[in-house]
């Protein structure tokens, strides 16, 4: 095979597995088969500069600074939308188009809508001309945008070439590019550490990352896009907005699973309200949904109105940032003894929410926001997060604000704060902390953990209180104690039998839960699941050397030593045998994928609330049984399985032709009394 077939071929296989991985979120390439491709095409194209060609997989890493940005101009303009703040604008808007429509005679087909979600990021147009992608620009003033092709190129979800279609002459394809959730926190985690100013929130990140005159720098911001419509295009045509979504779907644009159609504006304005009480489910912002009329006729016919169009609207949510006063910096205690401040404030309405206090992480975080008690402060509240203070209003300051500093000293239990070497937390050294106590015991008993159904907040730290629990392995004692507990206010025979039942059931959760019960620093649930493959019982656990530790999946010498550290107190392993000694289950696999079970090979998605488990619940039954959980339909799922809600989902699974199942089907797969359903996938 010559040089030039071979990148060709590299280019092809590099690529779909960039499709697979950034658009499809199913891989089904390994890192190091996919390290060895790029290596080797990087080779050819060192020795071969003649077949280096701009679309390579290869340039995705950045080319050479600019000087700065050209102007482009629309061949569309890219409209603004009009909003719609509550069901009676909604309402009002459909009644509008209905009636501009009538009056322009009989609409020519019936009245349909599409429902998308708003992202919060930066819209962009992509041109491709004969398949490639020629030019990238930034929105703008909506006629007018800035050529940032070479900061697209290395966004990975964009595709270079056209996939799969027969490529028109010319076609824009736009989007909203934007930085995911985590990923926002760790950039920040990172800037902060460099003592580089940290982004007010994911839009501004991913503005001022495509704005990098400097690709390679742009390269490292891990920024993605949805894809929401087809702008002018020649060559192709279509005859409603969800035929040219599901085309940029087959051309290897990643949009959005979750957009749904509709017939009637009552069900649109459900979509719309379901959009709005789900938003912090979703790892990247959104600030309300967009509705739009489906045909193209149609909306051609309604046309715009300055310069936003008659056929769409945005639904806003509440606002999720409001001004308030800073009246007090307070500081918790946590669980692992760190030190975390947080904002007393002023009661404010933040997206429906009354808010009161906020996170402030750490010393370092109010110094970087230079935040003082008393400010006046802009708090924000993404969905069901916890608030954040964003920044002071420098401006409104008269002087009387008092800067903060971290107490030297828990404030619980008075002991000194430590910084351990390499972290920004202070810490309670104090394992006996009482504040350390019920943290550790809420966590004992929580999901994920123990699962101990009435052991919550408020009862442990009645517990506590009452002397009854200083140590988990306390909990194995209560029942000895069970005319104590009828005893107390708000308990009675019937409540404290049913918390005694909860306490001896949860001897039977499996090793790995007890692992991530203990509230070993790092170790969460998957952390423990990957722990426990490596140190199947106690005994190996407890005889388990730093570099054994570290043989497990995810875990590195950060987390092994957090995991000695633990095991090196004498206080821990006392524990441990009391644990050992109640009868808990202290040994014992971690379900893993089996050859020949009844999914041997099968990749499978869970949407919706299911009745008997949960979705976590719900995937390691799919691995236990050989098959591979992923969260995305594509043509490769053998089978949907659907409970209450996921409505995207199984609409995405029908026009795929992928089967969907309910829970009683899939219950009957899992145990071999039903066939697998016979998808693409198997």
């Amino acid at each position: 095979m010559s040089a030039a077939d071979r990148a060709a071929e590299l280019r092809e296989l590099i690529e779909d597995a960039n499709h697979r991985y950034y658009v499809l979120d199913d891989p089904d390439v390994d890192d190091q088969v996919y390290d060895a491709w790029m290596r080797e095409l990087q080779g050819i194209e060192a020795e071969h500069p003649e077949l280096l060609d701009p679309d390579s997989p290869t340039q995705r890493v950045g080319g050479a600074p600019a000087e700065g940005f050209a102007q482009v101009r629309h061949r569309e303009p890219m409209l603004s939308l009009d909003n719609a703040r509550n069901a009676d604008e909604l309402i009002d808007w459909h009644r509008r188009i209905t009636t501009l429509l009538e009056a322009d005679g009989e609409p020519s087909e019936p009245l349909r809508f599409v429902v998308e979600p708003k992202i919060d990021g930066l819209a962009v147009s992509l041109v491709y001309e004969r398949g490639r992608l020629a030019v990238g620009a930034t929105r703008g003033d909506g006629l007018v945008g800035e050529d940032v092709t070479q900061n697209l190129r290395t966004i990975r979800a964009i595709p270079t070439r056209l996939h799969r279609v027969q490529a028109p002459p010319a076609v824009e394809v736009r989007g909203e590019v934007y930085l995911p959730l985590d990923a926002f926190a760790r950039l920040n985690e990172a800037r902060a550490e460099r003592g580089l100013p940290t982004f007010a929130n994911p839009r501004n990140s991913a503005a001022g990352s495509l704005r990098q005159l400097d690709p390679a720098e742009a390269a490292e911001r891990p920024l993605s896009i949805w894809s929401y419509a087809v702008g002018f295009r020649d060559g192709i045509e279509f005859t409603s907005h969800f035929e040219a979504l599901e085309w940029m779907r087959g051309a290897g644009f990643r949009v959005n699973s979750e957009i749904e159609r509709f017939d009637h504006i009552d069900d649109v304005l459900a979509a719309c309200e379901r959009w709005e009480e789900r938003r912090g489910e979703v790892d990247y912002d959104i600030d309300g949904a967009v509705v739009k009329v489906d045909s193209l006729a149609l909306q051609q016919r309604l046309g715009t109105v300055g310069r936003a169009p008659r056929w769409a609207v945005a639904w806003k949510f509440k606002p999720v940032r409001a001004t308030t006063r800073l009246n007090r910096i307070l500081v918790n205690t946590g669980r692992t003894g760190a030190l975390v401040p947080f904002a007393d404030l002023e009661a404010v309405v933040v997206g429906g929410v009354t808010v009161r206090q906020a996170t402030l992480h750490n010393q370092e975080d109010i110094a970087r926001k230079d935040l003082r008690e008393g400010d006046k402060v802009i708090v924000q509240r993404a969905g069901d997060v916890i608030p954040q203070v964003v920044a002071p209003l420098v401006q409104d300051r008269t002087g009387d604000e008092i800067p903060f500093e971290m107490p030297t000293h828990c404030g619980i239990c008075g002991t000194r704060a430590v910084r351990p070497e390499g972290e920004v937390q202070l810490r309670c050294p104090n394992r006996a902390c009482p504040a350390v106590i019920v943290g550790s015991l809420e966590h004992f008993a929580s999901r994920g953990a123990m699962d101990i159904e009435g052991l919550g907040e408020k009862t442990v730290r009645r517990f506590y209180d009452e002397g009854l629990l200083a140590d988990v392995a306390d909990i194995y004692d209560l029942a000895e104690h069970r005319d104590e507990l009828i005893a107390l206010d708000g308990f009675k025979d019937v409540s404290v039998d049913n918390l005694l039942a909860a306490i001896e059931a949860s001897k039977a959760q499996p090793w790995h839960r007890l692992l991530n019960a203990l509230g070993i620093r790092h170790v969460g649930e998957i952390t423990a699941e990957a722990v426990a493959a490596v140190v199947p019982s106690l005994d190996d656990l407890l005889s388990a050397d730093p570099e054994a530790l570290a043989e497990a999946e995810g875990v590195g010498p950060v987390v092994a030593g957090a995991i000695v550290d633990h095991l090196s107190s004498d206080t821990n392993r006392r524990t441990l045998e009391r644990l050992r000694a109640a009868g808990l289950t202290v040994e014992g696999p971690v379900p893993t994928a089996r050859e020949g079970g009844p999914l041997d090979g099968l990749s499978v998605v869970v949407t919706g609330t299911l009745s008997a488990m949960s979705r976590d619940e719900a995937k390691r039954a799919i691995v236990a049984a050989g098959g591979k959980a992923t969260n995305s339909v594509s043509g490769a799922t053998a089978f949907l399985v659907a409970g209450e809600g996921g409505g995207g989902k199984r609409s995405k699974a029908e026009s795929l032709g992928v089967p969907v199942v309910g829970e009683d089907e899939f219950a009957a797969i899992l145990d071999g009394s039903a066939p697998a359903p016979a998808g693409e996938g198997d």
